[in-house]
Protein backbone atom coordinates (compact mmCIF):
# COMPACT_ATOMS: atom_id res chain seq x y z
CA UNK A 1 0.00 0.00 0.00
CA UNK A 2 1.39 3.22 -1.25
CA UNK A 3 2.12 5.65 1.22
CA UNK A 4 0.06 9.04 2.15
CA UNK A 5 1.32 12.39 0.62
CA UNK A 6 2.98 13.95 3.20
CA UNK A 7 0.95 17.06 3.86
CA UNK A 8 2.35 21.34 3.67
CA UNK A 9 0.38 24.32 4.95
CA UNK A 10 1.49 27.00 2.60
CA UNK A 11 0.18 31.00 4.50
CA UNK A 12 0.79 33.61 2.03
CA UNK A 13 0.86 37.06 2.94
CA UNK A 14 -2.32 39.15 1.14
CA UNK A 15 -1.98 40.74 -1.70
CA UNK A 16 -1.23 39.27 -5.42
CA UNK A 17 2.51 39.73 -5.20
CA UNK A 18 2.13 36.99 -2.45
CA UNK A 19 -0.47 35.04 -3.07
CA UNK A 20 1.37 34.47 -7.13
CA UNK A 21 4.29 32.82 -6.07
CA UNK A 22 2.98 31.08 -3.03
CA UNK A 23 0.72 29.63 -5.74
CA UNK A 24 3.24 28.78 -8.24
CA UNK A 25 5.03 26.83 -4.80
CA UNK A 26 2.34 25.03 -4.41
CA UNK A 27 1.99 23.67 -7.75
CA UNK A 28 6.25 22.42 -7.15
CA UNK A 29 5.49 20.97 -4.31
CA UNK A 30 2.10 18.94 -5.39
CA UNK A 31 4.44 17.69 -8.32
CA UNK A 32 6.63 15.79 -5.33
CA UNK A 33 3.31 14.25 -4.37
CA UNK A 34 2.94 17.02 -1.24
CA UNK A 35 -0.46 17.07 0.03
CA UNK A 36 -0.54 20.85 -0.19
CA UNK A 37 -3.22 23.07 2.00
CA UNK A 38 -3.03 27.11 0.42
CA UNK A 39 -4.91 28.76 3.17
CA UNK A 40 -5.96 32.65 2.03
CA UNK A 41 -9.29 34.58 3.31
CA UNK A 42 -12.27 34.28 1.52
CA UNK A 43 -11.88 37.98 0.22
CA UNK A 44 -9.01 36.35 -2.14
CA UNK A 45 -10.96 33.58 -3.73
CA UNK A 46 -11.22 35.37 -7.40
CA UNK A 47 -7.37 35.57 -6.90
CA UNK A 48 -6.77 31.62 -7.01
CA UNK A 49 -6.99 30.32 -10.92
CA UNK A 50 -9.62 27.50 -11.44
CA UNK A 51 -7.09 25.58 -12.74
CA UNK A 52 -5.79 24.93 -8.89
CA UNK A 53 -8.81 23.73 -7.62
CA UNK A 54 -8.59 20.53 -9.71
CA UNK A 55 -5.14 19.31 -8.74
CA UNK A 56 -5.94 16.24 -6.19
CA UNK A 57 -2.78 16.80 -4.15
CA UNK A 58 -3.94 20.40 -3.86
CA UNK A 59 -7.16 21.93 -1.74
CA UNK A 60 -7.54 25.64 -1.10
CA UNK A 61 -8.71 26.82 2.66
CA UNK A 62 -10.82 29.84 2.52
CA UNK A 63 -10.86 31.96 5.82
CA UNK A 64 -13.85 33.70 5.92
CA UNK A 65 -13.62 37.17 6.01
CA UNK A 66 -15.84 40.28 6.00
CA UNK A 67 -13.94 42.35 3.93
CA UNK A 68 -14.35 43.07 0.52
CA UNK A 69 -11.51 41.91 -1.92
CA UNK A 70 -9.24 44.22 -3.01
CA UNK A 71 -10.13 46.75 -6.31
CA UNK A 72 -8.88 45.15 -9.50
CA UNK A 73 -6.18 47.47 -9.86
CA UNK A 74 -4.40 47.48 -6.47
CA UNK A 75 -1.99 45.24 -7.37
CA UNK A 76 -0.07 44.89 -10.32
CA UNK A 77 0.79 41.68 -11.62
CA UNK A 78 3.88 40.02 -9.74
CA UNK A 79 4.59 42.47 -7.39
CA UNK A 80 5.50 42.75 -4.00
CA UNK A 81 3.38 45.13 -2.85
CA UNK A 82 1.19 45.70 0.54
CA UNK A 83 -1.82 47.00 0.69
CA UNK A 84 -2.55 49.96 3.11
CA UNK A 85 -1.98 48.44 6.35
CA UNK A 86 -4.29 50.89 8.13
CA UNK A 87 -7.38 49.48 6.06
CA UNK A 88 -8.57 46.27 8.28
CA UNK A 89 -5.19 45.11 9.06
CA UNK A 90 -5.80 44.05 12.66
CA UNK A 91 -9.12 42.53 11.20
CA UNK A 92 -8.00 40.35 8.79
CA UNK A 93 -5.29 38.97 10.87
CA UNK A 94 -7.72 38.60 13.41
CA UNK A 95 -9.78 36.06 11.17
CA UNK A 96 -7.12 34.64 9.44
CA UNK A 97 -5.64 33.62 12.86
CA UNK A 98 -9.44 32.14 14.32
CA UNK A 99 -10.00 30.64 10.98
CA UNK A 100 -6.58 28.67 10.64
CA UNK A 101 -6.83 27.61 14.34
CA UNK A 102 -10.24 26.06 14.15
CA UNK A 103 -8.39 24.12 11.42
CA UNK A 104 -5.52 23.21 13.09
CA UNK A 105 -7.45 22.11 16.30
CA UNK A 106 -9.52 19.76 14.11
CA UNK A 107 -6.51 17.73 12.88
CA UNK A 108 -5.30 15.10 14.55
CA UNK A 109 -1.31 15.04 15.93
CA UNK A 110 1.61 13.99 13.44
CA UNK A 111 3.01 10.59 14.41
CA UNK A 112 3.19 8.55 11.52
CA UNK A 113 6.49 8.38 9.60
CA UNK A 114 6.57 9.37 6.26
CA UNK A 115 4.00 12.15 6.68
CA UNK A 116 5.19 15.37 8.30
CA UNK A 117 3.18 18.36 8.45
CA UNK A 118 5.39 21.55 7.65
CA UNK A 119 3.73 24.78 7.26
CA UNK A 120 5.46 27.26 4.44
CA UNK A 121 4.94 31.10 6.32
CA UNK A 122 5.48 34.24 4.20
CA UNK A 123 7.93 35.99 6.20
CA UNK A 124 5.30 38.66 6.29
CA UNK A 125 3.06 36.16 7.96
CA UNK A 126 5.54 35.37 10.60
CA UNK A 127 3.27 35.53 13.13
CA UNK A 128 1.42 32.59 12.50
CA UNK A 129 4.76 30.91 13.63
CA UNK A 130 3.74 30.53 17.54
CA UNK A 131 0.41 29.57 16.46
CA UNK A 132 1.69 26.43 14.27
CA UNK A 133 4.23 25.59 17.30
CA UNK A 134 1.55 25.15 19.42
CA UNK A 135 0.41 22.23 17.33
CA UNK A 136 4.04 21.19 17.01
CA UNK A 137 4.26 22.28 13.40
CA UNK A 138 7.77 23.40 12.19
CA UNK A 139 7.77 26.30 10.03
CA UNK A 140 9.79 27.43 6.91
CA UNK A 141 9.99 31.29 6.46
CA UNK A 142 9.25 31.72 2.76
CA UNK A 143 10.59 34.91 0.93
CA UNK A 144 8.48 36.00 -2.45
CA UNK A 145 11.50 38.47 -2.78
CA UNK A 146 15.33 38.20 -3.41
CA UNK A 147 17.83 36.85 -1.58
CA UNK A 148 19.96 39.76 -2.41
CA UNK A 149 17.99 41.89 -0.75
CA UNK A 150 17.90 40.25 2.56
CA UNK A 151 21.61 39.72 2.42
CA UNK A 152 22.35 43.88 2.27
CA UNK A 153 19.48 44.44 5.00
CA UNK A 154 21.63 41.73 7.10
CA UNK A 155 24.90 42.78 6.36
CA UNK A 156 24.40 46.65 6.56
CA UNK A 157 22.92 45.88 9.83
CA UNK A 158 26.34 44.20 11.04
CA UNK A 159 28.90 46.37 10.26
CA UNK A 160 26.71 49.35 11.17
CA UNK A 161 26.28 52.70 9.49
CA UNK A 162 26.52 55.56 12.23
CA UNK A 163 30.25 56.24 10.93
CA UNK A 164 29.91 56.40 7.35
CA UNK A 165 31.91 58.69 5.41
CA UNK A 166 31.05 60.32 2.31
CA UNK A 167 32.92 59.10 -0.56
CA UNK A 168 33.59 55.91 1.52
CA UNK A 169 33.60 52.80 0.21
CA UNK A 170 32.78 50.13 2.77
CA UNK A 171 33.01 45.73 2.27
CA UNK A 172 30.43 43.71 3.22
CA UNK A 173 32.36 40.61 4.86
CA UNK A 174 31.12 37.57 3.35
CA UNK A 175 29.24 39.40 0.27
CA UNK A 176 30.72 39.71 -3.00
CA UNK A 177 33.26 43.08 -3.35
CA UNK A 178 30.88 44.66 -6.44
CA UNK A 179 28.20 44.72 -3.32
CA UNK A 180 30.26 47.07 -1.18
CA UNK A 181 28.43 50.05 0.24
CA UNK A 182 28.84 53.09 -1.33
CA UNK A 183 27.33 56.77 -0.24
CA UNK A 184 24.28 56.30 -2.88
CA UNK A 185 23.27 53.11 -0.63
CA UNK A 186 22.75 55.18 2.45
CA UNK A 187 20.96 58.11 0.64
CA UNK A 188 17.75 57.67 -0.07
CA UNK A 189 14.42 59.10 -1.29
CA UNK A 190 12.80 61.51 0.75
CA UNK A 191 9.33 60.14 0.87
CA UNK A 192 8.42 56.43 1.80
CA UNK A 193 5.66 54.57 0.84
CA UNK A 194 2.62 56.76 -0.32
CA UNK A 195 0.31 54.67 2.79
CA UNK A 196 2.98 55.41 5.01
CA UNK A 197 4.95 58.75 4.92
CA UNK A 198 2.22 60.35 7.03
CA UNK A 199 1.73 58.09 9.64
CA UNK A 200 3.04 59.19 12.75
CA UNK A 201 5.88 58.52 14.45
CA UNK A 202 6.25 55.54 16.50
CA UNK A 203 8.36 52.99 17.99
CA UNK A 204 8.29 51.32 14.39
CA UNK A 205 11.04 54.77 13.35
CA UNK A 206 10.08 57.57 11.49
CA UNK A 207 7.45 58.59 9.07
CA UNK A 208 8.45 57.09 5.57
CA UNK A 209 10.97 54.17 7.63
CA UNK A 210 8.15 51.58 8.47
CA UNK A 211 4.61 51.30 10.21
CA UNK A 212 4.13 49.25 13.81
CA UNK A 213 0.96 48.25 14.20
CA UNK A 214 -1.08 48.84 17.34
CA UNK A 215 -0.31 46.42 19.82
CA UNK A 216 -2.40 43.73 20.76
CA UNK A 217 -3.82 40.62 18.17
CA UNK A 218 -2.01 38.71 15.37
CA UNK A 219 -0.06 40.28 12.96
CA UNK A 220 3.52 41.47 11.78
CA UNK A 221 4.94 43.19 14.13
CA UNK A 222 6.46 45.65 11.65
CA UNK A 223 5.20 46.95 8.09
CA UNK A 224 7.23 48.76 5.14
CA UNK A 225 10.68 48.49 4.45
CA UNK A 226 13.54 49.04 7.15
CA UNK A 227 16.07 51.74 7.44
CA UNK A 228 19.66 51.20 6.08
CA UNK A 229 21.11 49.68 8.66
CA UNK A 230 18.11 48.65 11.00
CA UNK A 231 17.64 45.26 12.37
CA UNK A 232 15.86 43.33 9.66
CA UNK A 233 12.06 42.83 10.36
CA UNK A 234 12.35 39.30 8.68
CA UNK A 235 15.15 37.96 11.30
CA UNK A 236 12.43 38.15 14.52
CA UNK A 237 9.59 37.29 12.28
CA UNK A 238 11.46 34.09 11.03
CA UNK A 239 13.65 33.40 13.78
CA UNK A 240 11.46 30.49 15.16
CA UNK A 241 11.56 28.50 11.47
CA UNK A 242 13.65 25.85 10.93
CA UNK A 243 14.51 26.77 7.22
CA UNK A 244 14.15 29.33 4.58
CA UNK A 245 12.58 30.01 1.43
CA UNK A 246 13.65 32.58 -1.45
CA UNK A 247 11.82 32.79 -4.90
CA UNK A 248 14.94 33.34 -6.72
CA UNK A 249 17.92 30.63 -8.13
CA UNK A 250 21.49 29.87 -7.72
CA UNK A 251 22.15 31.58 -11.08
CA UNK A 252 21.07 35.13 -9.99
CA UNK A 253 21.95 35.29 -6.57
CA UNK A 254 23.78 32.33 -5.35
CA UNK A 255 26.49 34.11 -3.10
CA UNK A 256 23.76 35.68 -1.41
CA UNK A 257 21.93 32.49 -0.41
CA UNK A 258 25.36 30.83 0.85
CA UNK A 259 25.78 34.13 2.66
CA UNK A 260 22.19 34.23 4.80
CA UNK A 261 22.85 30.39 5.37
CA UNK A 262 25.95 30.95 7.09
CA UNK A 263 25.04 34.12 9.05
CA UNK A 264 20.95 32.55 10.03
CA UNK A 265 22.74 28.60 10.84
CA UNK A 266 19.87 27.19 8.97
CA UNK A 267 19.03 25.49 5.77
CA UNK A 268 18.32 27.98 2.82
CA UNK A 269 17.04 27.01 -0.49
CA UNK A 270 16.42 29.15 -3.61
CA UNK A 271 13.17 27.73 -5.01
CA UNK A 272 12.25 30.28 -7.69
CA UNK A 273 11.77 32.26 -9.48
CA UNK A 274 8.17 31.29 -8.86
CA UNK A 275 6.66 32.19 -12.34
CA UNK A 276 3.90 30.54 -14.31
CA UNK A 277 4.71 27.10 -15.80
CA UNK A 278 3.98 28.63 -19.37
CA UNK A 279 6.11 31.40 -18.81
CA UNK A 280 9.19 28.54 -18.34
CA UNK A 281 7.71 27.19 -21.51
CA UNK A 282 7.60 29.63 -23.50
CA UNK A 283 11.09 30.49 -24.18
CA UNK A 284 11.75 31.98 -27.94
CA UNK A 285 7.98 33.09 -28.00
CA UNK A 286 5.51 35.52 -26.90
CA UNK A 287 3.97 34.89 -23.55
CA UNK A 288 0.50 35.92 -23.28
CA UNK A 289 -0.24 37.55 -20.03
CA UNK A 290 -4.48 36.68 -20.84
CA UNK A 291 -3.10 32.85 -20.69
CA UNK A 292 -2.16 32.92 -17.01
CA UNK A 293 -3.15 35.97 -15.95
CA UNK A 294 -7.06 37.10 -15.91
CA UNK A 295 -7.12 40.63 -17.42
CA UNK A 296 -7.82 44.03 -15.52
CA UNK A 297 -8.99 47.37 -16.48
CA UNK A 298 -6.92 48.57 -19.20
CA UNK A 299 -6.98 50.96 -21.97
CA UNK A 300 -5.92 48.37 -24.62
CA UNK A 301 -6.11 44.88 -25.78
CA UNK A 302 -3.05 42.48 -26.07
CA UNK A 303 -3.49 42.11 -29.60
CA UNK A 304 -3.49 46.50 -29.66
CA UNK A 305 -0.37 46.17 -27.95
CA UNK A 306 1.33 43.36 -30.53
CA UNK A 307 -0.01 44.98 -33.56
CA UNK A 308 2.16 48.22 -32.12
CA UNK A 309 5.19 46.20 -30.88
CA UNK A 310 5.65 44.17 -34.31
CA UNK A 311 5.92 47.60 -36.37
CA UNK A 312 8.97 48.51 -34.30
CA UNK A 313 12.63 47.68 -34.95
CA UNK A 314 14.25 44.63 -32.95
CA UNK A 315 15.46 45.92 -29.29
CA UNK A 316 14.45 49.25 -30.42
CA UNK A 317 11.31 49.93 -28.12
CA UNK A 318 11.94 51.16 -24.13
CA UNK A 319 8.77 49.20 -21.78
CA UNK A 320 8.32 52.00 -18.84
CA UNK A 321 6.44 50.78 -15.67
CA UNK A 322 6.20 50.84 -12.20
CA UNK A 323 4.19 48.98 -9.10
CA UNK A 324 0.37 50.25 -8.47
CA UNK A 325 1.69 51.49 -5.13
CA UNK A 326 5.02 52.44 -6.05
CA UNK A 327 6.33 55.04 -8.31
CA UNK A 328 7.66 58.26 -8.61
CA UNK A 329 5.91 61.35 -7.20
CA UNK A 330 3.80 63.49 -8.56
CA UNK A 331 5.72 66.51 -9.46
CA UNK A 332 7.94 63.55 -11.35
CA UNK A 333 5.74 62.31 -13.42
CA UNK A 334 5.64 65.65 -15.43
CA UNK A 335 9.83 65.41 -16.01
CA UNK A 336 9.07 61.81 -16.91
CA UNK A 337 6.51 62.57 -19.74
CA UNK A 338 8.63 65.62 -21.11
CA UNK A 339 11.92 63.24 -21.33
CA UNK A 340 9.85 60.28 -23.40
CA UNK A 341 7.98 63.02 -25.21
CA UNK A 342 12.18 64.55 -26.17
CA UNK A 343 13.62 61.29 -26.59
CA UNK A 344 13.65 59.76 -30.51
CA UNK A 345 12.98 55.88 -29.10
CA UNK A 346 9.84 54.01 -28.99
CA UNK A 347 8.40 53.28 -25.52
CA UNK A 348 5.48 51.92 -24.01
CA UNK A 349 4.28 53.69 -20.61
CA UNK A 350 1.89 51.63 -18.64
CA UNK A 351 0.77 54.50 -16.14
CA UNK A 352 -1.32 53.37 -13.24
CA UNK A 353 -4.82 54.89 -11.93
CA UNK A 354 -3.47 57.11 -9.19
CA UNK A 355 -0.21 57.65 -9.97
CA UNK A 356 1.65 59.80 -8.04
CA UNK A 357 -1.19 60.20 -5.72
CA UNK A 358 -1.22 58.86 -2.05
CA UNK A 359 -3.20 56.48 -0.53
CA UNK A 360 -4.30 53.13 -2.41
CA UNK A 361 -4.86 53.21 -6.08
CA UNK A 362 -8.55 53.46 -6.81
CA UNK A 363 -10.30 52.78 -10.56
CA UNK A 364 -11.02 55.91 -12.56
CA UNK A 365 -14.57 56.26 -11.99
CA UNK A 366 -17.05 55.44 -15.01
CA UNK A 367 -17.93 57.82 -17.54
CA UNK A 368 -14.47 59.79 -17.06
CA UNK A 369 -11.38 60.64 -19.72
CA UNK A 370 -7.84 60.06 -17.89
CA UNK A 371 -6.66 63.60 -16.15
CA UNK A 372 -10.13 64.14 -15.42
CA UNK A 373 -10.78 63.08 -11.95
CA UNK A 374 -8.36 64.66 -9.69
CA UNK A 375 -8.39 60.72 -7.12
CA UNK A 376 -7.07 59.08 -10.71
CA UNK A 377 -3.37 60.85 -10.36
CA UNK A 378 -1.59 61.73 -12.79
CA UNK A 379 -2.08 61.33 -16.76
CA UNK A 380 0.46 62.82 -19.08
CA UNK A 381 -2.78 63.82 -21.44
CA UNK A 382 -1.80 65.35 -24.70
CA UNK A 383 1.42 63.30 -24.74
CA UNK A 384 0.23 60.72 -27.41
CA UNK A 385 -0.77 63.11 -29.84
CA UNK A 386 3.27 64.83 -29.66
CA UNK A 387 4.29 61.95 -30.11
CA UNK A 388 2.39 60.03 -32.41
CA UNK A 389 2.71 56.14 -33.42
CA UNK A 390 6.39 56.46 -31.41
CA UNK A 391 4.86 55.67 -27.93
CA UNK A 392 1.85 53.86 -26.49
CA UNK A 393 0.75 54.55 -23.72
CA UNK A 394 -1.73 52.06 -21.51
CA UNK A 395 -3.68 53.05 -18.49
CA UNK A 396 -4.03 50.64 -16.14
CA UNK A 397 -3.38 47.65 -16.63
CA UNK A 398 -0.64 46.50 -18.96
CA UNK A 399 0.60 42.57 -20.25
CA UNK A 400 3.71 42.78 -18.94
CA UNK A 401 5.19 39.17 -19.95
CA UNK A 402 3.73 39.80 -23.55
CA UNK A 403 6.00 43.24 -23.56
CA UNK A 404 9.12 41.75 -22.26
CA UNK A 405 9.19 38.73 -24.51
CA UNK A 406 8.64 40.40 -27.26
CA UNK A 407 11.97 41.07 -29.32
CA UNK A 408 11.26 44.67 -30.32
CA UNK A 409 11.29 45.44 -26.21
CA UNK A 410 15.20 46.50 -25.97
CA UNK A 411 15.22 48.05 -22.30
CA UNK A 412 13.25 48.57 -19.13
CA UNK A 413 12.66 51.52 -17.02
CA UNK A 414 11.56 49.99 -13.74
CA UNK A 415 11.23 50.99 -9.93
CA UNK A 416 12.91 46.97 -9.54
CA UNK A 417 10.11 44.89 -8.07
CA UNK A 418 11.29 41.44 -7.39
CA UNK A 419 8.89 39.98 -9.26
CA UNK A 420 9.16 42.30 -12.39
CA UNK A 421 13.03 41.83 -12.19
CA UNK A 422 13.32 38.47 -12.69
CA UNK A 423 10.50 38.37 -15.24
CA UNK A 424 12.65 40.92 -17.41
CA UNK A 425 16.25 39.10 -16.65
CA UNK A 426 14.53 36.00 -18.00
CA UNK A 427 14.01 37.74 -21.24
CA UNK A 428 17.37 39.31 -21.90
CA UNK A 429 16.24 42.82 -21.26
CA UNK A 430 18.26 45.23 -19.36
CA UNK A 431 17.27 47.72 -16.58
CA UNK A 432 16.89 51.62 -16.35
CA UNK A 433 16.53 51.43 -12.76
CA UNK A 434 14.40 53.59 -10.64
CA UNK A 435 14.29 52.55 -7.36
CA UNK A 436 11.51 53.86 -4.80
CA UNK A 437 11.58 52.18 -1.55
CA UNK A 438 12.81 49.15 0.77
CA UNK A 439 14.09 46.34 -1.03
CA UNK A 440 14.27 47.86 -4.87
CA UNK A 441 16.90 49.88 -3.94
CA UNK A 442 19.19 46.51 -3.29
CA UNK A 443 17.43 44.98 -6.44
CA UNK A 444 18.93 47.83 -8.60
CA UNK A 445 22.00 47.45 -6.91
CA UNK A 446 22.28 43.49 -7.87
CA UNK A 447 21.42 44.71 -11.43
CA UNK A 448 24.23 47.34 -11.72
CA UNK A 449 26.73 46.22 -9.78
CA UNK A 450 26.66 42.14 -9.76
CA UNK A 451 24.90 41.38 -13.06
CA UNK A 452 25.68 43.89 -14.60
CA UNK A 453 22.49 44.48 -16.63
CA UNK A 454 21.21 47.65 -15.69
CA UNK A 455 21.89 51.18 -15.21
CA UNK A 456 21.10 54.02 -12.69
CA UNK A 457 18.60 56.43 -13.11
CA UNK A 458 20.66 58.57 -11.55
CA UNK A 459 23.75 58.46 -8.88
CA UNK A 460 21.74 60.20 -6.20
CA UNK A 461 18.63 59.00 -5.23
CA UNK A 462 17.70 60.71 -2.04
CA UNK A 463 16.92 64.25 -4.95
CA UNK A 464 13.93 64.15 -7.09
CA UNK A 465 14.73 62.81 -10.68
CA UNK A 466 14.50 65.49 -13.50
CA UNK A 467 13.89 65.41 -17.10
CA UNK A 468 17.83 65.56 -18.06
CA UNK A 469 18.38 62.48 -15.57
CA UNK A 470 15.77 60.35 -17.48
CA UNK A 471 16.65 61.38 -20.83
CA UNK A 472 20.53 60.54 -19.90
CA UNK A 473 19.35 57.30 -18.91
CA UNK A 474 17.43 56.51 -21.96
CA UNK A 475 20.13 57.20 -24.28
CA UNK A 476 22.35 55.18 -22.07
CA UNK A 477 20.91 52.12 -21.61
CA UNK A 478 19.17 51.99 -25.63
CA UNK A 479 22.97 52.74 -27.14
CA UNK A 480 25.07 50.33 -24.30
CA UNK A 481 25.88 47.08 -26.62
CA UNK A 482 27.70 45.86 -23.00
CA UNK A 483 24.66 45.52 -21.10
CA UNK A 484 22.33 44.14 -23.93
CA UNK A 485 25.39 41.69 -24.45
CA UNK A 486 25.19 40.63 -20.78
CA UNK A 487 21.15 40.56 -20.72
CA UNK A 488 21.31 38.03 -23.56
CA UNK A 489 24.01 36.13 -22.32
CA UNK A 490 22.41 36.03 -18.34
CA UNK A 491 18.65 34.70 -20.55
CA UNK A 492 19.95 31.73 -21.48
CA UNK A 493 20.28 30.62 -17.86
CA UNK A 494 16.20 30.51 -18.22
CA UNK A 495 16.21 28.95 -21.53
CA UNK A 496 15.73 25.35 -20.62
CA UNK A 497 12.95 25.77 -18.08
CA UNK A 498 12.73 26.02 -14.44
CA UNK A 499 16.14 26.41 -12.87
CA UNK A 500 17.88 23.27 -12.43
CA UNK A 501 19.43 24.56 -9.05
CA UNK A 502 15.85 25.32 -7.72
CA UNK A 503 14.85 21.93 -8.56
CA UNK A 504 17.55 20.74 -6.71
CA UNK A 505 16.36 22.61 -3.76
CA UNK A 506 12.88 21.41 -3.45
CA UNK A 507 14.02 18.00 -3.63
CA UNK A 508 16.27 18.86 -0.89
CA UNK A 509 13.41 20.56 1.19
CA UNK A 510 11.16 17.12 0.44
CA UNK A 511 14.62 14.92 2.03
CA UNK A 512 14.45 17.76 4.68
CA UNK A 513 11.02 17.53 5.91
CA UNK A 514 11.29 13.31 5.03
CA UNK A 515 14.75 13.58 7.98
CA UNK A 516 12.95 16.06 10.55
CA UNK A 517 9.86 13.33 10.82
CA UNK A 518 12.01 10.62 11.59
CA UNK A 519 11.85 9.05 7.82
CA UNK A 520 14.14 7.39 5.97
Amino acid sequence: MAAAAAEVVVVPFFGQGHLLPSIELCNRLSSRNFKVILVISSNLSSSVPSSLRFLPLLHVLEIPSSLPPPPPSSFSPGEGNVPDPMQGHRHHHSQLSEGLGKYLSSRPEVSVPNRPLFAVVDVMMGWTGELFASHRIPTVGFFTSGACSAALELAMWKVGLEDFKPGEIRPLPGLPGDMALVESDIKQRPHGPPNLRDEPKGPGGPPGQGFLPPPGGPGPKFMGPPKPGQQPPWLEEAGGSVALMFNTCDDLEGPFIEYIAEQVNKPVWGVGPLLPETYWKSTGSLLHDQEIRANRQSSVTENDVIRWLDKKPCGSVLYVAFGSEVGPTLEEYPQLAAALEESNHPFIWAIQHGAGRRGPPRAMKPGLEPGDDKDSGYFPTGLDQKVGDRGLIIRGWAPQLLILSHPSTGGFLSHCGWNSTVEAVGRGVPFLTWPIRGDQYHNAKLLINHLKVGLPISKDMSRMVVKGDIIKGIESLMSDTGVKERAAALRVNFEHGFPRSSNAALDEFARFTCRRSGGQ
